[in-house]
């Protein structure tokens, strides 16, 4: 797993804010479009992608893209 290629993946779930707007510094949770439908797709993406499972708590736990990154390669 490549962060690269997951910044790709976790931008691809986002209709509204350009690709531009995203890399591994990106503090997701303050993105306009960022909701509880969005966390959730961010989850699916994340099983679907990379067959690692976090909780919500986890992505909670994380502020930016980076930090999210780091937890599913840990597991």
């Amino acid at each position: 797993m490549e962060l690269l290629n997951f910044v790709a993946d976790f931008s691809s779930e986002f209709v509204e804010t350009p690709k531009e707007n995203f890399n591994e510094k990106t503090i997701y949770k303050d993105l306009p479009e960022w909701d509880s439908v969005l966390a959730l797709s961010i989850i699916s993406m994340i099983d679907d992608n990379y067959n690692k499972r976090i909780s919500g708590a986890e992505l909670r736990s994380c502020q930016t893209i980076q930090d999210l990154f780091d937890v599913i390669k840990a597991l």
